[in-house]
């Protein structure tokens, strides 16, 4: 994407978009450590017993109308205002920048608002969305994220070891124009998902969602679309997939590990311009920390690692083929001609 001055903003420094995520990166990271430090004055909590793999053992065991009510009513006040700052700022047809736009600013602000809401409205009536919904609906909402990253950026990175997917350009074009919506819902759900709770899962977790936020609320700046910053965000989820599998007793955790760092070698990787030797010395890090883990865990256990990329490349065709047949529904809808009067 060929830089383009901005056509608003609100400030001339050359790198306020910089320093706007420097300040949002410290205030995700001070979240956490506040989320941390106030956990010891939650009121207990006599949760049910885990029933397994589908089950979410922190809610409440006997909700209230009031704890379903503070937790839904701030996440839709949550979302409601972010879909309208995106929205008002493709309406303003802003041009890709350095400066802050007064958009950017009001949607940092309304997101460190609410994120500090949650907290408060954790420890006061606890629940999250995880009393009503299941917890497929968190998971998955993360992964439609992570799929429609890999449609959108397999025109510039590939999608294969540089090379692209053979999947229609026009799935590609129409998330980009409207990937803000999606990703709001599937981070600021998942963020009200879960109360805010101080295990190191829960902790990943909420690093991740905050950060991410972050880098939504500085749409139509030049730090928005950074090729490192956008793809660290991506591996992140390997941190928080494999802590959130250290606290289970299933011992997955390198099925998450493995597999979204496949991901990295595979596809992620590729749109840094690093150079061979170094995306070589990727592939054998990771082919020697494969090695010797499967050399203890076991051979037999080695194809769990296929798992996580095998269902994100297999979604990807799922859904840039849903759009373009929606597209294509769509085109000849408009194109039909209307019936004859009389």
């Amino acid at each position: 994407m060929t830089e383009t001055p901005a056509k608003t903003g609100s400030s001339d420094t050359k790198t306020a978009d910089t320093f706007a995520w420097l300040l949002g990166v410290a205030f995700c990271l001070g979240y956490v450590v506040l989320v941390a430090a106030v956990a010891p004055l939650l009121a207990p909590v006599a949760f049910k017993p885990d029933m397994g793999f589908l089950d979410y053992v922190w809610k409440l065991p006997d909700p209230t109308a009031l704890s379903h009510a503070t937790a839904w009513g701030g996440y839709l006040l949550h979302q409601v205002t972010i879909w309208a700052l995106i929205y008002r700022a493709q309406s303003q047809g802003l041009s890709y920048g350095r400066v802050l736009h007064p958009v950017n600013v009001m949607a940092l602000a309304a997101n460190g608002v609410f994120i500090l809401l949650h907290l408060a409205q954790t420890h006061a009536t606890y629940d999250g969305l995880a009393q009503d919904t299941p917890i497929w609906a968190s998971q998955g909402s993360v992964i439609i994220m992570l799929v429609m990253i890999l449609i959108m950026e397999n025109q510039r990175r590939g999608m294969f070891f540089g090379k692209s997917a053979n999947i229609p350009e026009e799935a590609g074009r129409v998330l980009r124009k409207y990937h803000g919506y999606v990703f709001s819902w599937a981070l600021i759900f998942t963020f009200w998902y879960h109360p805010m709770e101080s295990t190191y899962g829960h902790l990943a977790g909420t690093f991740y969602t905050t950060i991410v936020m972050l880098q939504g609320s500085l749409m139509f700046t030049r730090m928005h679309v950074n090729r490192w910053w956008t793809m660290s965000l991506e591996v992140l989820v390997l941190f928080h997939g494999t802590s959130v599998a250290l606290m289970s007793a299933k011992g997955a955790w390198a099925q998450f590990f493995f597999g979204f760092a496949a991901m990295f070698i595979v596809t992620q990787m590729h749109g840094l311009g690093l150079k061979r030797w170094q995306r070589w010395a990727f592939v054998g890090a990771y082919g020697a920390g494969v090695g010797v883990t499967y050399l203890f865990r076991g051979v037999g256990l080695f194809a769990e690692i296929i798992r996580v990329p095998a269902v994100e490349y297999m979604l990807v065709y799922l859904f840039a083929l849903a759009i373009w047949l929606g597209l294509l529904a769509a085109d000849r809808l408009i194109a039909k001609p209307a019936p004859a009067a009389g």
